[in-house]
């Protein structure tokens, strides 16, 4: 009986009192414990970890554009893009990112790999921004990040667009480089940048910039607690650049890059019909890949201190004496002027004498009478002494600007040097002295204070081989939308007028051929099969040099300071379809070094022609010969 009181009243009252307050008490404790540990994350870190949540959950993306591709006049791609690979860091992620950087610099190290994040974080770090720690890595750099994402909270890899140059160094100073927007491009006031944009720093990519950049996009993304995208929670999306069509011909570019063969200087091939720029060289040059990674203070140091100037637009900017390239300027202004016929003679015995001072020939021994073609075929300095100081310095410089020269082109490319046609004024207002006869005697064969640019002699004798137009020279042939269609065309556009009579442009175009084609002319290394080319040998000197008891330049300089090699020419003689001016620095006489340079040029511009019409007559033959199949 009394068991079966137990079974049907339960425990004992005392025993369940005490097995309950147990029970309560342990339900208190834990209550209090959440309660204090509530009340810590709310009030004592609710806004902190308010904040970090956010951060952590919502990550902003800029998306940047692709810019637009750069082709040669066959449409074949030049600059292209290309996915890099940038390591970011997300701000709130780690809570120390200098430690992050130093876990970083540890992984790589294993992997014999440098860290090239040599910056501070900024003291304020925008929650949904990130800060890009490296740039275009490789794919090794990739793959340490990615398997040690667990360790490196807050970092992670995205990918955007960079520029692919596919011809690098061959037109680098031409199609230039981009870079990311410097703090003085976000406060010039005519742009619209953003920080982090990506801009033409140089060349043809800063001179189209507006065209090609394209605009940016954005969007925001949701992430778990390991950086992965979950969700997109809204997207504004990028706007490609135009593409641009050069006039340039790629084959023909890297043909007169390969004829330098090392040396420094410039090659400039035109169309003398429209003044489209058929290849620009400017050597040395550069890698413009190199930008893509972001280039250490190192880097650019080594680059722009570089004493052969590889940044530098030789064909644009670099000044050079004309030599004797501008003895065809000095005797179209004598014959307009009346000052010489094609008979009148001079005598040169080797040297031409002025007060105390000697003027010498190239010709040590003189080219006895002498005429002004044969003047002109054998490029006899003393002829030319005595045609300038008939002339007068001002009326050289009035028919030197009729050529173009002594002022910017106007081509499409920032930087373009104007060069320099003295005159009595000039001087007088520059030096504060008047001008002296003997100077005259030196700048009537491109010497002195006579500064040319090798586009401005292309341009020049373009205009002398076309019968008098100077054309504005012309790099972009036109801008297309990414689907092809055309945005802008660059027309020719008539820069003036070279006004000589035609018996003038026959006379000294015969003697440019007989440069080129007469036995005793200067030019004969640019000789063709067909005789087609007419031009004029150059060399100019860098510095003037002492004269040893003979009469003979000394010549223990540096090779710095040896004369350039200068040649400009055209083809065919008649209905020329090609202009070439080339300067081959500290190289020696234009006849054996700028010459056959240019030579390589023109053959190689008629041979693609020949290659292209051969295609053409391939092209309109195929249906015929499909239907008789």
């Amino acid at each position: 009986m009394a068991n079966r009181h137990s079974l049907l009243n339960g425990p004992e009252p005392a025993e369940f009192r005490q097995k309950l307050k147990i029970v309560i008490v342990l339900i208190l404790i834990a209550l209090s414990i959440l309660l204090v540990r509530l009340w810590y994350l709310q009030v004592i870190r609710g806004d902190d970890l308010k904040q970090r949540s956010e951060n952590n959950s919502i990550r902003f993306r800029r998306i940047m554009p692709l810019r637009g591709l750069i082709m040669d006049r066959n449409r074949q791609v030049v600059v292209d893009n290309r996915p890099s690979f940038d390591v970011l860091y997300l701000p709130g992620k780690g809570k120390n990112p200098d430690r992050l950087v130093e876990k970083i610099k540890e992984l790589y190290s294993r992997r014999s790999l440098d860290f090239s994040y040599d910056q501070s974080f900024p003291r304020k770090m925008k929650p949904y921004l990130p800060v890009k720690l490296e740039k275009n890595v490789s794919m090794e750099k990739v793959a340490v990040v990615e398997t040690n994402a667990l360790d490196l909270p807050g970092i992670y890899i995205d990918v955007s667009p960079i520029r692919s140059y596919l011809a690098g160094e061959i037109i680098a100073p031409v199609i230039g480089y981009t870079g990311e927007v410097s703090k003085e491009d976000l406060e010039k006031e005519e742009e619209e940048y953003a920080s982090g944009d990506i801009i033409g720093k140089h060349g043809l990519e800063k001179f189209l910039d507006s065209y090609i950049r394209g605009a940016s996009g954005a969007e925001l993304v949701e992430v778990n607690a390991h950086g992965k995208e979950i969700k997109n929670l809204g997207r504004i999306d990028p706007v490609s650049g135009h593409n641009v069509v050069l006039n340039i011909d790629i084959d023909l570019q890297k043909t007169a890059w390969g004829a330098f063969e090392g040396r420094s200087g410039a090659a400039v091939a035109l169309d003398p019909r429209n003044g489209a720029v058929l290849a620009m060289v400017s050597a040395p040059s550069f890698d413009p890949n190199l930008f893509n990674s972001g280039v250490s203070s190192e880097q650019w140091s080594k680059i722009a201190n570089n004493p052969r100037t590889p940044l530098t637009n030789r064909a644009i900017s670099g000044q050079y004496p004309p030599g004797s390239t501008y003895k065809l300027i000095v005797a179209a202004a004598a014959l307009e002027e009346g000052i010489i016929t094609p008979d009148t003679k001079f005598m040169c015995n080797g040297s031409y004498e002025f007060g105390n001072r000697t003027f010498r020939c190239w010709q040590k021994n003189g080219h006895g009478h002498i005429s002004l073609h044969r003047a002109m075929v054998e490029s006899c300095d003393v002829y030319f002494y005595n045609v300038g100081r008939m002339l007068g310095v001002d009326k050289i410089a009035h028919y030197a600007r009729l050529f173009g020269l002594g002022g910017a082109t106007g081509i499409d490319l920032p930087n373009e040097k104007s060069g320099l046609i003295p005159t009595r004024q000039w001087k007088l207002t520059k030096m504060k002295q008047p001008w002296q006869s003997g100077e005259t005697i030196s700048i009537s064969i491109g010497q002195g204070f006579d500064l040319v640019t090798p586009l401005q002699l292309a341009s020049a004798y373009s205009a002398f081989a076309n019968g008098g137009t100077l054309w504005q020279p012309r790099l972009v042939k036109s801008i297309e939308t990414m689907d092809g269609k055309i945005y802008k065309d660059f027309l020719p556009a008539e820069k003036g007028k070279l006004v000589l009579k035609k018996e003038t442009i026959d006379l000294l175009g015969s003697a440019l051929w007989g440069v080129v084609n007469e036995p005793g002319g200067t030019g004969k290394a640019a000789r063709r099969p067909n005789a087609d080319v007419c031009g004029k040998t150059g060399t100019s000197q860098v510095i003037g040099l002492p004269e040893n008891g003979k009469g003979r330049r000394e010549k223990k300089i540096g090779v710095s300071y040896e004369d350039h090699a200068l040649f400009v020419c055209f083809a065919p003689r008649t209905n020329p379809e090609i202009a070439v001016a080339v300067i081959a620095e500290n190289a020696g006489h234009g006849g054996s070094v700028a010459a056959p340079i240019a030579r390589k040029i023109i053959d190689a511009y008629f041979e693609g022609k020949n290659k292209i019409n051969q295609t053409q007559i391939v092209m309109q033959n195929q249906p015929a010969m499909n239907r008789r199949q």
